[in-house]
């Protein structure tokens, strides 16, 4: 997850409600149109706020592939449950008690589609992860003690750095518009007039 994050530039919210058939394998492509909400106990999906927000990305190929053996072990793990219930189409042929029984049922795998997963199908917790393995990951590394939604600013920072097409990192972020992007990473644009700047003095004066 952590390298999807960094790269894709999405929120961890968005990551932990993508699912396998937002994935388009064949051109590289995930589409991101919704979030995981969380209140109190239960959870739920959530529709981007803004047009924006719901967007294609390309990824490289080697996070696609990376992908490809997380969906393996996956199908690994669903395999060694009791049963495994395809939630949309449990959710229109049984009853709904029926439905419950099952969804209370450690030992049955509720397939939502998700990537990222709990060993019974469920949403990862967010905090959980942050916690369990990102917090941990960060110390051995001898790195900041950042948060997991700072992947995402580290993702458009190395971007503007680089000299990208700020609309490009904007609609990668799902900004709802390519102000509040240069709004939020201004700190990197010093160094961008600075390079421009000199282009223009060689094109001029030299």
């Amino acid at each position: 997850m952590f390298e999807l994050l960094i790269i894709s530039g999405m929120r961890p919210s968005e990551a932990l409600a993508l699912k396998w058939n937002d994935i388009n394998w064949k051109d590289n492509r995930i589409t991101i149109q919704r979030s995981l909400t969380r209140v109190n106990n239960h959870w739920a999906f959530k529709e981007p706020k803004t047009q924006n927000g719901r967007r294609t990305i390309t990824m490289p190929s080697e996070v696609m592939n990376d992908l490809k053996e997380y969906k393996n072990r996956q199908n690994i793990e669903k395999s060694k449950a009791k049963e495994i219930i395809n939630y949309d189409e449990a959710k229109e042929k049984m009853k709904p008690d029926e439905l419950q029984k099952k969804l209370d049922d450690p030992k049955i795998y509720i397939d939502y589609g998700l990537v990222f997963a709990t060993g019974n199908g469920n949403p990862l917790d967010l905090a959980n992860i942050n916690y369990k393995y990102f917090k941990p990951l960060l110390k051995e590394a001898g790195l900041p003690n950042i948060r997991l939604y700072d992947l995402r600013h580290t993702c458009a920072t190395l971007l503007m750095m680089s000299k990208e097409n700020p609309k490009i990192v904007s609609e990668r972020l799902g900004h709802s518009s390519i102000g509040i992007t240069l709004d939020t990473y201004s700190h990197v644009l010093p160094d961008m007039q600075e390079e421009a700047a000199s282009k223009l003095k060689n094109l001029l004066l030299s």
